[in-house]
């Protein structure tokens, strides 16, 4: 649940809500008030965003609901069941692709894909040596902008980059 706390404050919403685990995989679950309660991580992440009035962070066209739905649920299949080093690289590497000539995960503008894949990708970074973060430039340069954002990073740990190399073009 400390996620989801994380982004009930970056939305602007008063924390309050009650989150539980369910099962051996710590399935978040949001207890509401009139019903049996929301499972899941992308269930529960959008139901927020909806509760703060920030429809915009699911994408605003038809094609970028459907882009930050898929990074979620990439997010949800990909980066939380990774174990070994190999799938984090893997990961990385498949971001490092797609944000070749992207600002954001979905496109031009800042969506709930961005703020999940940073929380989620937090721990992973924080770890990187200087030389992994220049093979993941993109992700580097993308990582970098998130923690940035107003409100999105909070109390967790600033990620520094070597600012040099973020913003020459190193092809």
């Amino acid at each position: 649940g400390e996620e989801l706390a994380l982004l009930e404050k970056a939305l602007g919403l008063q924390s309050g809500n009650k989150y539980g685990a369910h099962g051996e995989r710590q399935i978040p679950v949001l207890q509401t008030n009139n019903g049996p309660g929301l499972t899941g991580l992308v269930t529960i992440a959008s139901y927020l965003v909806k509760q703060a009035k920030k429809e915009q962070l699911l994408g605003s066209s038809a094609e970028e609901k459907a882009v930050v739905h898929q990074w979620l649920e990439y997010r949800v299949t990909q980066v939380d069941r990774h174990s070994s080093r190999e799938d984090t690289k893997t990961v990385l590497k498949d971001l490092n692709i797609h944000l070749e000539d992207k600002v954001y995960l979905a496109g031009n503008s800042f969506t709930l894909a961005d703020i999940l894949m940073y929380y989620g990708l937090h721990h992973v970074m924080v770890d990187l040596t200087v030389q992994e973060k220049e093979t993941y430039l993109n992700v580097s340069r993308w990582f970098n902008h998130i923690q940035h954002y107003p409100g999105v990073r909070q109390h967790l740990t600033n990620v520094v980059f070597i600012k040099n190399r973020l913003y020459t073009n190193a092809h």
